[in-house]
């Protein structure tokens, strides 16, 4: 049985984690979510990816902690701490929308992994945060760079410090997620979004993502001479010839993502 089950809805990718009670981070789960991301990075009939868990307990419950005491003493655990590493950065890399679907409990590596995405709708009853100080361990997945670059230095380090589990009500105000759905209603809210940014070019969400992801990362003056960059290459795209000529017809577009 696999952990990681795929699903598309015309153009659209379902991933569901599947790894019951509570969705663990197992290694099956890391790999199955690599390979799942290679393959849905490189498939051009899919332009958004919606990521969630099986059931109705948990997105991602956290880390598998049953494996930790095999750590514990370790002094060569880096390799296998940046496997984890590159799984994460092919979903926060993939050149696609990315958009998780918290469905219950995203906590430790569950919250990392949903930080990890580009947008984040969460159901009413969920809870979301970074426990690992409880364990005497840090967020290890990305936690502590995506996390105060997400919501601020100082909200991030509160939770890290603290180790608390946030209400999904909290986790919206503070800008850990975009929206709270209705519990049960979270997998159609995220169609729903998922179809809205599919219908716009491709080439130019490609684009955007290219540029915030690339741009937070450079000085301001680099950013913005990689905006015009992209912007530029857009000019040299069919998605333009299209779109500005379905405007002036008065219809919509029908884009090819080139």
């Amino acid at each position: 049985m696999s952990v990681i089950n795929i699903e598309k809805d015309d153009k659209i990718a379902i991933v569901t984690i599947d790894n019951p009670p509570m969705n663990t981070l197992s290694p099956e789960v890391i790999q199955g979510l690599d390979e799942a991301f290679a393959n849905l990075n490189m498939d051009d009939e899919v332009l958004v990816i919606l990521l969630t868990g099986a059931g109705e307990k948990a997105f991602m419950a956290g880390g598998d902690i049953k494996g930790f005491p095999h750590k514990i003493g370790n002094p060569n655990l880096i390799p296998q701490f940046l496997k984890t590493h590159g799984m994460f950065n092919r979903i926060d890399f993939s050149p696609k929308p990315v958009i998780a679907v918290i469905n219950g409990y995203a906590l430790g590596g569950g919250c990392e992994l949903a930080i990890a995405c580009d947008i984040r709708i969460s159901e009413e009853q969920a809870l979301l945060g970074v426990p690992e100080c409880t364990l005497g361990l840090l967020p290890g997945a990305g936690g502590t760079q995506r996390l105060p670059r997400l919501i601020g230095e100082a909200k991030a380090k509160e939770l890290m410090f603290t180790g608390k589990h946030i209400s999904a009500e909290e986790a919206v105000t503070i800008g850990l997620v975009n929206r709270v759905i209705p519990r049960g209603e979270g997998l159609e809210a995220g169609l729903k979004l998922a179809r809205k940014i599919a219908r716009n070019s491709p080439a130019a969400i490609r684009n955007i993502k290219k540029a915030v992801d690339e741009g937070i990362e450079l000085p301001f003056e680099k950013a913005i001479q990689r905006e015009a960059e992209l912007f530029q290459e857009l000019f040299l795209a069919d998605d333009v010839k299209e779109g500005v000529k379905a405007f002036l017809d008065k219809r919509k577009p029908v884009f090819t993502g080139k």
